[in-house]
């Protein structure tokens, strides 16, 4: 079968079931505009039971596809179904990010790189404390807890709705990570200096419990990788009781510039301008 990436620019894409409400599209289209590059980036959608088929033929050039992201519910089998997955997709069992080079298909997980990208810019200095809390243990968390533990941060403390999950984390991710319950939360924040928020709590402006963060440690940053809205109930409790804060926004701008760099030559600059394209159709999308 003729391979149609012969001669043309690159061509990426962002894959996912259901897909028509990312954003990576407006990201790297707003790049590629950005530093007159050649080139082109949509949006995919395909089923679970459609996947495997398209990654076939993304290996062996029948769509013309240079490589591109992957989102929910396909991470997973991204991962198993790619030729060369780094150290780091490997350790995570998913993968966001794929790019062909010498006739196989390679594989990273770039989430992980997103979140602390966004906290160095947004927070310098944010990784010198001895405790992190994390509230949840789902798909989203598996990332986090991965660039906490390789940033040095001793203790990471997995607080999450079923003890198992959390547990299954640390059993992942080597002894500096410790599983608890909810009722073990206000415990492990005591003296804590980060709290990250990976549920869904808050999120599309659905309700959140009420949190009380006079135990962390004076100054603590308090985030959350829900980026809708944009200031989440867990983010506007912590302004109101003196925290610092951070939005997700950032990570979904971050970990996108790895990507670019593979498949488009250039390595891309996160600023305010790309900050503002998000929150304009995210307010538009309201």
């Amino acid at each position: 079968m003729a391979d149609r990436r012969e001669n043309s620019p690159p061509a990426a894409f962002v894959t996912g079931w259901p897909i028509k409400h990312s954003r990576s599209p407006i990201i790297h289209r707003h790049w590629l505009k950005q530093y007159g590059l050649p080139g082109s980036y949509n949006a995919v959608a395909v089923t679970e039971g459609d996947f495997a088929a398209f990654i076939d033929g993304l290996k062996n050039g029948s769509l013309g596809l240079s490589g591109g992201n992957v989102t929910i519910p396909h991470k997973e089998v991204a991962f198993a179904l790619s030729d060369r997955p780094d150290e780091l997709a490997t350790e995570l069992g998913a993968a966001n990010t794929l790019w062909l080079q010498d006739g196989q298909l390679h594989a990273t997980n770039t989430d992980g790189y997103g979140f602390t990208a966004n906290l160095d810019g947004k927070h310098p200095g944010w990784d010198k404390v001895d405790r992190a809390v994390i509230l949840g243990a789902g798909g989203a968390s598996r990332a986090v807890v991965q660039a906490l533990r390789d940033r040095g941060i001793n203790e990471i403390h997995i607080v999450n709705r079923t003890v198992p999950r959390a547990r299954e984390l640390a059993d992942r991710f080597g002894p500096k990570i410790h599983a608890h319950g909810l009722p073990a939360l206000k415990e492990v924040m005591a003296g804590a200096g980060l709290f990250v928020n990976t549920t869904s709590l808050g999120m599309d402006g659905a309700e959140s419990a009420s949190f009380d963060f006079s135990g962390l440690k004076s100054g603590a940053l308090v985030t959350d990788i829900v980026y809708v809205p944009l200031e989440t109930p867990i983010l506007r409790q912590a302004r109101e009781q003196g925290y610092p804060t951070t939005d997700g926004l950032g990570m979904l701008l971050h970990q996108a510039v790895p990507g670019f760099e593979r498949w488009f030559g250039h390595r891309p600059v996160v600023d305010n301008v790309l900050r503002q394209l998000i929150i304009q159709d995210i307010q538009a999308a309201a």
